[in-house]
């Protein structure tokens, strides 16, 4: 029989860890750097001293919990995700990754097992971005994606500086970042995908790449009664139009390219005034940079379009851009094979969502698990998982880590 994890023990630190910040409706509310987020890294530390970790924090506040191997000179072989939450959030997202990484070591230690290479459970600060921007923040630092200087100066909606907010919690470190000699991250898909297709562990071969607009129609704000319909500037029309080709966009790049308004804001926004401005969000992802440039090109081509038809002024500007991430396909074919091992059904999937293992990547060789949600629901406070899926991720990590890490 393959080795597994303790599967009550695993759901039971993840059901202590959710009364930190627990919420009427079952979720968590435990944002970046609080003091609720000082309990719940000081009871992860806790646990992983009581397995015999050596604990070290960075200037960002990230935490790696090491089990030594026999070899200390060799690099790490490294999991974990996230502790912070949405101020709606759930008990799995992040919290999954970083505590199926501490049962491995438990498994380890109550087997007795001696890897070559050390094993590493490391907690990302920030990746939310809920209490502080940009998101990801701990692991962007650590892969040299901004500034730690950058991420220390910036503020909460308070006035309060991460810097200022991770003394107050006792976490800011001086620790060198160390390299890993390979990265895993198991997490909840956050989405519907294996769950439609009734597949409890997804190979995760790469994220989605991501541009985000501000998108701002100008036009003439009249009286809804007076002003005939030929020669109104309606703001909201060449929006409306452009919602609807965001949609388009995305389905003539599929299967894995996602388009999306997620805000809009009219002005005067009145009932009997016709819309003189709306600004918008758009959101395009795609699986590699070509596709996601073919889909900015048709953004910007149609947006146009539909402002001169409209008569109305555009303003157009990309604020984020993420690239599109492979995961190592060394690392993709080991969670594979521990699937198969373990017999597990299993298929490969794309993340949609970013995670910090997509900015481990650019330093070391990652590659991540997922495992279904109810409903594909995250960022919820219903947000859900079960037991078996929980345990049969860890039990995919386990066999993943081993692999890379030596058994001895």
């Amino acid at each position: 029989m393959p080795l597994t994890i303790n599967a009550e023990r695993l759901w039971n630190a993840l059901m202590t860890l959710a009364r930190i910040g627990a919420t009427e409706k079952g979720g968590v509310c435990r944002l970046a750097l609080t003091d609720l987020d000082k309990q719940g890294r000081d009871l992860v530390v806790s646990w992983a001293r009581e397995m015999g970790c050596s604990v070290r924090i960075d200037a960002i506040g990230n935490i790696f919990m090491r089990r030594a191997g026999r070899n200390a000179l060799l690099p790490a072989v490294s999991t974990g995700s996230h502790i912070d939450t949405q101020p709606t959030g759930g008990k799995f997202d992040g919290n999954y990754g970083v505590l199926a990484g501490l049962e491995v070591i438990g498994v380890l230690n109550d087997h007795n097992i001696e890897t070559e290479h050390p094993i590493e459970v490391c907690v990302w600060t920030n990746e939310e971005g809920s209490r502080f921007v940009p998101v990801m923040m701990g692991s962007g630092v650590y892969a040299g994606a901004f500034t730690l200087e950058h991420a220390l100066a910036q503020r909460d909606t308070k006035g309060v500086s991460v810097g200022e907010a991770l003394r107050a919690i006792g976490y800011a470190g001086d620790s060198a970042p160390q390299i890993p000699k390979c990265y895993f991250e198991t997490h909840i898909e956050q989405g519907p995908v294996l769950e439609d297709a009734n597949v409890p562990i997804g190979i995760v071969t790469g994220a989605l790449g991501q541009r985000w607009y501000d998108v701002t129609f100008t036009g003439m704000e009249a009286h809804a009664g007076p002003t005939p319909m030929r020669l109104r500037k309606d703001a909201l029309i060449p929006a409306a139009q452009l919602v609807q080709a965001v949609n388009a966009i995305a389905l003539s790049e599929q299967p894995n390219a996602r388009g999306t308004v997620g805000f809009v804001d009219v002005f005067p926004n009145s009932r009997n005034v016709i819309p003189g401005r709306v600004k918008m969000s758009v959101d395009l992802r795609h699986a590699d940079d070509a596709g996601l440039l073919r889909m900015d090109a048709a953004l910007r081509a149609q947006a146009a379009e539909i402002a001169a038809k409209g008569g109305v002024q555009l303003e157009i500007s990309q604020v984020v851009y993420f690239a599109p991430t492979s995961f190592t396909p060394r690392l993709v074919d080991v969670v594979h094979s521990a699937a198969e091992t373990l017999g597990y059904p299993s298929q490969k999937i794309v993340s949609g969502a970013g995670h910090d293992a997509v900015y481990v990547a650019n330093v070391a060789p990652a590659a991540m698990i997922f495992i279904p949600c109810k409903d594909g629901i995250s960022h919820n406070e219903i947000e859900d998982a079960l037991p078996a899926h929980i345990t049969m991720g860890a039990n995919v990590l386990l066999h993943a880590m081993l692999a890379e890490a030596e058994q001895l």
